[in-house]
């Protein structure tokens, strides 16, 4: 339960245009039956491993690929070097369509007919197998947390880890919890004391907004909140507005078209801000085009997270990364998505040899945090019979900046901490 409220944040910016493509009937439980673990194949034979991303789904084909394109390129580097053990690493991957039927046979396919060891960088729109998973007892490793599900069912691994108890229930009494890290780091190191929280008036991202505004007003901001029509959004009276009320910052409860649009009322009506703040999943290299007729606004353009920044060359696990990703455009998903591979990797390696689902998810559930070469913040996996009410919780930074990219700020992450009262929140 390190960072759940980026389960929110990741949540909203998909929820607010395909709540309806979210549902769908499930398998029958007879399809999922076969419990147990999964022998090692025998002779040197091929590790298998599954990752299920939502590749095609209503948000566009790049949405989710992230991960699954950084873990692919770890084991790609890995087999090159010899495999585990001199066993290469088969990955079969399931494109779910976005949908909780195509989930759901997503799991089937992988997990009951091609028998993986472990599922990787999970990054589904709609988590709809994940208690088929954790049934199966097949370590689900470094998922991304789109819903409660990582902080429900034992057994699955998100990539930020988990107080929760994970007994079935998301939470704790259905209650997940997120601390103000965010909103204390701007309040400390940019002096910020004015924020503006920007919606749509739909429920999803009223929801979202209310959070945000709730952890702001815990760290003592003044709050301004500004809501737009979803169908025909009126981004420069909100920007006008935001202006006059004279906000250091900016948080927004949308999805990268809505942030754009704002950034670009923003530059048109001269509202300048310490930080337009943005989250993990839009912390890429495509920041130029997707901002390209909002320079001004583009430039405050401010990402949190719990990963090693990707442009931080000077650190060596980073530069490992960007050389097997052969110069494509990057992101911070996709760091993510090699760190859960390098994860994977280090827990078949602790199995000398003889690799089952019960011996990496042993691995997993080990005491001892993990921080994947310092790419992580280190994890910890926890169950936790309540939730704390404060934690010291860290958080990585940086600052957009046209010809440099993403430039760290504050120093290291493992020193940007704080001990934050902790919320919570309805999945």
């Amino acid at each position: 339960m390190r960072r759940p409220v980026r389960a929110a944040e990741v949540l909203l910016a998909v929820a607010l245009l395909v709540a309806s493509a979210a549902c769908g009937s499930r398998l029958p439980e007879s399809d999922f039956e076969h419990r147990g673990t999964a022998p090692a194949p025998a002779g040197g034979a091929p590790l298998r491993v599954g990752i299920i991303t939502s590749a095609t789904s209503p948000v566009g084909g790049s949405a989710f690929t992230g991960p699954r394109d950084g873990a692919e390129a770890y084991f790609d580097r890995l087999n090159a070097r010899g495999g585990i053990g001199g066993r290469k690493v088969e990955v079969r991957t399931c494109d779910d369509g976005g949908s909780g039927v195509g989930n759901n046979d997503c799991v089937h396919k992988l997990v009951e007919e091609q028998k993986v060891v472990a599922l990787v960088a999970t990054a589904s729109l709609d988590y709809a197998g994940a208690s088929r998973v954790s049934h199966a007892r097949v370590p689900d490793i470094g998922g991304q947390p789109i819903g409660s599900a990582y902080d429900t069912y034992p057994h699955l691994y998100g990539i930020y880890g988990s107080l929760a108890p994970r007994n079935g229930k998301p939470g704790w009494d259905g209650k997940l919890y997120g601390g103000t890290e965010v909103y204390r780091y701007f309040k400390r190191e940019q002096g910020a004391r004015t924020a503006a929280v920007v919606s749509y008036n739909q429920a999803a991202s009223a929801a979202y907004a209310r959070l945000v505004t709730r952890g702001l007003k815990a760290e003592g901001y003044e709050v301004v909140t500004e809501q737009v029509d979803f169908a025909l959004p009126n981004f420069r009276a909100a920007a006008a507005d935001l202006k006059e009320q004279g906000a250091d910052l900016v948080f927004d409860a949308m999805d990268t078209h809505g942030n754009a649009q704002l950034c670009e009322a923003m530059d048109d009506v001269g509202a300048k801000v310490t930080a337009k703040v943005t989250n993990v999943q839009n912390w890429t290299s495509s920041v130029d085009e997707d901002y390209k007729d909002a320079p001004r606004c583009r430039n405050a353009l401010w990402a949190t997270g719990s990963s090693r920044n990707y442009e931080d060359t000077g650190h060596p696990a980073v530069r490992e990364f960007r050389a097997a990703m052969k110069g494509k455009a990057l992101s911070q998903w996709q760091l993510e998505g090699w760190a859960a591979a390098m994860w994977f990797t280090d827990a078949a390696k602790s199995c000398a040899g003889d690799v089952t689902r019960a011996c990496v998810d042993r691995f997993m559930n080990r005491d001892e945090p993990y921080s994947a070469r310092g790419l992580l913040l280190p994890v910890t996996y926890e169950r936790r019979a309540e939730p704390p009410a404060t934690r010291r919780t860290c958080v990585s930074v940086a600052r957009w900046q046209d010809g440099k990219g993403w430039v760290t700020q504050g120093g290291d992450m493992e020193d940007n901490c704080f001990d934050v009262p902790q919320l919570s929140y309805q999945p």
